[in-house]
């Protein structure tokens, strides 16, 4: 997950803090230690470090928190704003022009899965009611038009492509009048990226972008290159002038080093966050939401955001009554499998709601993460079962398991393994409910089936 080594690192320097009744000069610095390592060690440029923590020591030691009822929460409080002021402060929008077309330019390094994001930045501004066009101004690389009007049939988006041996800089001047005649209000241009930065690279988008004017240029990088996406940014923002970043593979960045150094370093904030491979994985970026993360404060606005989407209230209800009487059985484990599988992880979720640390310890050797492969599998299983194999799995003997694997192609430990999960989602939701019950913070938030 995302942060978790950091996350870790903090919580547990905070943790110490709060066993203390009044904070001296030398505990504060002590946890600056603490907060030092844990950044670097999390791939944080070495300046931004410095300067962070400089900033978050003045301000403890300056504003007489030593004196206050509650030290240790003003000195994390005092974190998660200098956090939140060092990846931005604030969510940095999209600029839209006052005039259709906005035009966006996607520009990177070959691998950074620009062609991708550019697809499914189309797909959010489409959700937004905005009417996008696609623009395959990548030349070079073998079958990237070929991929981006694949993508665009996915997901319904109109893809303006041109012959064979057309210039990038005649493909992007032209497609802008093509999208005003064709009522698209949106741009966005997949340029092409190179292995590394050079003069011809940078002499083709400099030329693109004279001749589109573009509202954005938007920089594609993956986050799990570290410094190293920090260092691409510093050299296009210097050769191009960008107007902000799009973080890629950010869930499988374990150290975050790149999302807590880009702005810092380049002054560019970051827009957009990819948090996975399906075409809906496209995140705004929103920085108080992020610190509130790692600092295990949870992001239940953004879980909000996404259950809003996936789930059905009256659905929701029915479901909590069922859990409440014990009455939850594998059919309505699939239905909530497959909707709250469209929110991300398990691991992801819980990583959005508060003190959920706690929680996961608990849990641990507990399964109950699914790819989109292993919920057909699921499916297949539960749907070889009797009706009141599905109400009640102490049915399912050694010579059931069998059946209900041969009818459903899979193996008997296949069977084995989506009973036990059964078994410990139901052990998930108590100890979820037990938590909303006995604390506060949880807000008015509910998983699907405790509404």
């Amino acid at each position: 997950m995302i942060f978790e080594g950091l996350a870790d690192r903090l919580q547990a320097t905070f943790k110490k803090l709060r066993g203390h009744g009044r904070l001296t000069e030398d505990d504060v610095n002590e946890a600056m230690r603490e907060v030092r390592m844990a950044l670097l060690e999390a791939d944080v440029n070495f300046k931004v470090v410095k300067d962070f923590v400089k900033r978050v020591q003045e301000r403890a030691i300056g504003q007489d928190i030593l004196a206050t009822l509650t030290p240790a929460q003003v000195v994390i409080k005092i974190v998660n704003e200098e956090l939140t002021a060092l990846m931005g402060g604030s969510q940095s929008r999209l600029n839209i022009s006052s005039v259709p077309p906005t035009v966006i330019m996607m520009v990177g390094l070959q691998g950074a899965g620009k062609t991708t994001t550019a697809g499914k930045l189309g797909l959010a501004l489409k959700k937004q009611g905005k009417h996008p066009l696609l623009v395959a101004a990548d030349i070079y690389r073998p079958a990237a038009v070929k991929q981006l009007q694949v993508i665009g049939g996915q997901l319904d988006i109109p893809v303006y492509a041109m012959k064979p041996g057309t210039d990038a800089v005649t493909i992007a001047k032209t497609a802008v009048p093509y999208a005003t005649a064709h009522a698209a209000d949106v741009v966005i241009i997949d340029t092409a990226g190179r292995l590394h930065i050079n003069e011809e690279l940078m002499q083709e988008l400099k030329s693109i972008k004279a001749e589109v004017k573009p509202q954005e240029i938007l920089l594609v990088v993956d986050a799990m290159t570290g410094q190293d996406a920090v260092n691409v940014a510093e050299s296009f923002n210097g050769d191009l002038g960008l107007d902000g970043v799009v973080l890629t593979k950010l869930d499988g960045d374990a150290r975050g080093g790149a999302a807590l150094s880009v702005k810092a370093v380049t002054g560019c904030p970051i827009k957009f966050v990819g948090m996975g491979e399906k075409l809906e994985a496209l995140e705004p970026f929103y920085p108080d939401r992020m610190a509130s993360r790692i600092l295990g404060m949870g992001d239940v606005l953004s879980l909000i955001e996404k259950a809003q989407d996936v789930y059905d209230v009256e659905e929701a209800k029915k479901m909590e009554k069922k859990f409440r009487k014990d009455e939850f059985t594998l059919d309505d484990f699939l239905s909530q499998l497959q909707q709250v599988r469209k929110m991300g992880s398990f691991e992801q979720i819980l990583g959005m709601l508060p003190g959920m640390g706690n929680l996961k310890k608990q849990l641990d050797g507990v399964d109950v993460d699914f790819n989109g492969k292993e919920i057909k599998h699921v499916e297949a299983i539960i749907r070889s079962m009797t009706s009141a194999e599905r109400a009640d799995i102490t049915l399912i003997n050694g010579s059931r398991r069998k059946r209900i694997a041969l009818g459903s192609g899979t193996r008997v430990q296949d069977v084995n393994k989506v009973i036990k999960q059964f078994a410990d989602m139901k052990k998930m939701m108590k100890q979820m409910q037990k938590m909303r019950g006995g604390r506060k913070g949880f807000g008015s938030f509910k998983m699907p089936f405790m509404h």
